[in-house]
């Protein structure tokens, strides 16, 4: 049985897929043909209804509990992990003052509302935070996650939200950060982030979804295992990035959640579902977020 497969090639994702893709494992007679892609388009993607088995943003997940089911295995999900919200004009990064419990943005010669953001796409659990800490801020353009500099430097946009390797790479091209919006939803809940997921097809038979679930484990127990083993595979897909800041992407993105969610990366889930709800960014549902 063949089993069309998106994720990003970002290298979180290919650490976690590349046994998966390349046979180091026992797929149970599961053949995968794979997508690669960055995860606003696997989110539109999904919309369509058109993958087996993607990775999604939780907050495109949370539009789609109809059609998809989280599996357990294969989560970007933890502390430290969440977006930054940057800016390349130190005017406006000293206008936003933090404390421990809320933030504000004060002194600026216009509102929040005026300035330009850019965000790597809307329904990303990046736009999901920026919309819960400045839920004024709707002036947003959406673009590929790793133009959001580029645009910052050539001014295009006055505030970005980062995400993935450009939380190593910011600071180089001399950009500023206002506030990490996973330290904001740390403190917030005080539980981990939930960024990414992978779901799978309500409609396919469920044991094919367990059969999947255990299948993406082990490749992920595998990575673990032979962590150099996909390393060529992975800088193939990467964009342009040194093998020191692949590294650090993997070290930052997949941790014990993308094993397994447990305990406390189910209710981290069932968390960033209530949050949302009442402020009402994202629907109701009454469907079972997990498989």
């Amino acid at each position: 049985m063949k089993l069309s497969l998106g994720f990003s090639p970002c290298p979180n994702d290919t650490f976690i897929f590349d046994a998966m893709i390349h046979q180091k494992i026992d797929t149970e007679g599961l053949e995968f043909e794979v997508l690669y892609e960055d995860v606003e388009t696997l989110n539109q993607k999904a919309f369509k209804n058109e993958l087996d088995i993607t990775k999604l943003s939780y907050h495109a997940y949370a539009h789609l509990c109809e059609h998809y089911v989280l599996l357990h295995s294969g989560s970007a999900l933890g502390f430290g992990v969440g977006p930054l919200l940057i800016c390349k004009n130190e005017d406006i990064a000293q206008a936003f003052e933090i404390n421990n419990s809320k933030d504000s943005l004060k002194r600026l010669n216009k509102p929040i509302e005026e300035l330009r953001i850019g965000i790597p796409g809307k329904y990303t659990t990046a736009n999901f935070l920026l919309s819960l800490a400045f839920p004024e801020a709707k002036n947003k353009q959406e673009m590929k996650f790793f133009e959001i500099e580029s645009a910052l430097i050539n001014q295009e946009i006055d505030l970005g939200v980062i995400i993935h390797e450009n939380r190593f790479t910011y600071q180089e091209k001399g950009l500023l950060k206002i506030i990490d919006l996973g330290e904001f939803w740390e403190n917030l809940t005080h539980g981990p982030i939930p960024l990414g997921g992978i779901m799978i097809k309500r409609n396919i038979q469920d044991d094919i979804k367990h059969k999947v679930n255990r299948i993406i484990k082990r490749s992920v127990q595998y990575a673990f295992d032979h962590p150099s083993s996909g390393m060529d595979f992975i800088c193939s897909l990467s964009q342009e990035m040194s093998k020191d800041v692949v590294n650090k992407h993997i070290e930052l993105y997949v941790n014990q959640f993308s094993l397994d969610l447990g305990d406390v990366g189910r209710k981290a889930v069932e968390t960033f579902f209530e949050h949302a709800q009442e402020v009402g960014i994202i629907p109701q549902t009454k469907q079972n977020l997990f498989l």
